[in-house]
């Protein structure tokens, strides 16, 4: 069904103005003999310094957003590498990643194929008429995917879980499905049982890796009602001999600190680097280009792999400008290409 640009845009303004107002919903207040972070209702930031940014202001942004990823989309070309998938599949066990795109990585260890925050759909969006669509397809085609063990997911948005994806996953693959609190309802709603949920700092072991629930400081809501009902976590994976550390969504905070005190040091660091302006906005639940390497100091990696860019148009910051500044920040401190990646899309690279 085609939908004209008149009627588009009265709609796509309404379609943000509830999404808006259903976050005033709150989760109530802390559940007594419960971690920090639980709720009655749902799930909180533990640092005492977060608060959202004020509803007028949240209201201006995504209704300006939906009608510009609509009608006025930014556009961008980066380098793509041809990926057939046949390496992928052919991969031994050795300790490699490949970066789909977005938060979208292949990772491989120790024979266990794993994805992470798995997105082949064309718009991160509730609706398929409106919102971001990619700037970047994902540079390895489902249908040339290994066999997908394990999928982790960090939290409910739409550009990190996706309906078509998951249940395409589950039909193609039956892999385990490692998700924070609350998100299990949400897949059983999908028929997809093999579900495990997690509170930050509960692990699993599945094919004898370890996959650790770590906290983020970011927030949850797919619809209007449903504001931080589903907890908002990052993951560590740990094999044989390596560890990586997916941060999934956060802003930057102390608490990050403890990741690496309790689980460090990691071979692999997987940190978002893109959708910080304006940071009135963005800045409580994302972090730039220079906090990614804060993140990537605290928690003690060896290397980092920069995701969250260049595929889907989330913010207001040009396309191209945060690999740039991340490689600006990092020769100012003395990080090489060695230590920090920027991937091209469908880039494999042993860790």
């Amino acid at each position: 069904m085609t939908v004209s640009r008149p009627s588009a845009r009265p709609a796509l303004a309404l379609v943000a103005l509830t999404l808006i107002l259903g976050g005033c919903t709150g989760v109530g207040g802390p559940k007594p003999g419960a971690p920090a972070h639980h709720r009655e209702r749902g799930f909180a930031n533990t640092n005492p310094a977060y608060a959202r940014p004020p509803f007028w202001t949240r209201m201006q942004f995504f209704v300006t957003r939906m009608l510009e990823t609509t009608f006025a989309p930014k556009t961008a070309s980066f380098p793509v590498v041809a990926n057939d998938g046949r390496a992928l599949r052919g991969n031994p066990g050795g300790p490699a990643v490949t970066w789909v795109g977005h938060a979208t990585l292949l990772v491989q260890l120790d024979g266990v194929n794993v994805l992470t925050d798995p997105q082949w759909s064309a718009r991160a969006s509730p609706v398929g008429f409106a919102g971001p669509r990619r700037v970047t397809p994902p540079a390895l085609a489902f249908e040339d995917l290994p066999p997908v063990h394990v999928v982790v997911i960090s939290h409910d948005h739409y550009d990190h879980l996706d309906v078509a994806t998951v249940r395409r996953l589950a039909g193609a693959h039956r892999p385990r499905f490692l998700v924070p609190l609350g998100m299990k309802a949400w897949f059983a709603d999908l028929g997809i049982a093999d579900v495990d949920e997690l509170d930050w700092w509960e692990a699993r072991s599945v094919r004898g890796i370890t996959f650790t629930c770590v906290p983020a400081q970011h927030f949850a809501q797919r619809a209007p009602w449903d504001l931080n009902r589903r907890l908002w976590a990052g993951w560590a994976v740990a094999g044989r001999a390596r560890r990586l550390y997916f941060a999934g969504d956060t802003a930057y905070y102390d608490g990050l600190k403890e990741i690496g005190v309790r689980l460090g040091p990691f071979d692999l660091a997987a940190i978002p680097i893109g959708a910080y302006l304006p940071p009135v906005i963005m800045k409580g639940g994302h972090t730039d280009p220079r906090e990614a390497l804060d993140v990537f100091s605290d928690v003690g990696a060896r290397a980092m792999i920069a995701i969250h860019w260049g595929t889907f148009d989330l913010a207001d910051e040009p396309l191209t400008e945060p690999p740039r500044l991340l490689e600006e920040h990092a020769r100012s401190r003395g990080l090489g290409p060695d230590r920090v990646w920027i991937l091209k899309h469908g880039e494999t690279r042993a860790w």
